[in-house]
């Protein structure tokens, strides 16, 4: 079973530019149709149409709204505040979230979010398939982040497989709790983490999300195919 994980960065680039790519950004990790995608920063107007784009299932969930300030506002006119200058702006008024991308052969029996709490809001997603359970995360940076993974994992539970991906904000090297998994990739803060089966991962070289003279995100895309 092929697993990616990518940080969309609200579909913008490195160096940064006027126009997202998040549509392409989506084509592009699900062309080779993996069995499960798990992606995070993806703007809140964009959240629902992800399924329609890649032909998969999409399990989407809402971490911060669309707001100016603390007014919240639809998502429809934070997407029109931010179209101007989508390298300027990024995320100041389109709100985020996480989402789950399921191959149609896949069913998900059961899902569940787990909101975290200011000062930026995130979330992680629980999606429990047949043989294994997804977890998807958007962890917060320093200490906040080190309890929030390990709420994650509690929240988890134990699964007899457990695939555990995002962008966790700290590396293996920082974090006894990712260490732990036997795939863990060194230096990386974008893990596919799998407990209970083999799961060869790697990440992806930047030619692979090259756009012309620019990368897609400030992340790369990370992946293991699970061994079931």
């Amino acid at each position: 079973m092929l697993v990616r994980s990518w940080n969309l960065f609200h579909g913008n680039t490195v160096p940064p530019g006027r126009h997202a790519y998040l549509r392409e950004m989506v084509e592009l990790i699900t062309a080779d149709r993996p069995d499960v995608v798990c992606l995070q920063e993806v703007p809140a107007w964009a959240l629902g149409r992800l399924g329609a784009w890649s032909d998969m299932t999409e399990l989407p969930a809402l971490a911060r709204r669309p707001s100016i300030g603390p007014v919240p506002i639809p998502r429809a006119f934070g997407r029109a505040l931010t179209a101007p200058d989508h390298g300027l702006i990024r995320s100041a008024f389109a709100g985020q979230g996480n989402s789950v991308l399921l191959a149609r052969s896949l069913r998900a029996l059961a899902s569940a979010t787990l909101p975290f709490a200011a000062p930026e809001p995130r979330v992680a997603q629980r999606i429990e398939l047949a043989e294994l359970v997804v977890g998807n995360v958007h962890c917060s940076h320093g200490e906040r982040g080190v309890s929030e993974i390990d709420a994650v994992l509690r929240w988890l539970g134990t699964p007899r497989v457990l695939v555990l991906a995002g962008d966790f904000n700290t590396d293996p090297e920082r974090n006894p709790e990712l260490a732990a998994f036997a795939n863990a990739l060194p230096g990386r803060i974008d893990q596919v983490l799998v407990r209970g089966a083999a799961a060869p991962a790697r990440a992806w070289p930047d030619d692979d999300r090259r756009y012309g003279s620019r990368l897609l995100s400030d992340h790369a895309p990370v992946e293991a195919t699970v061994e079931l």
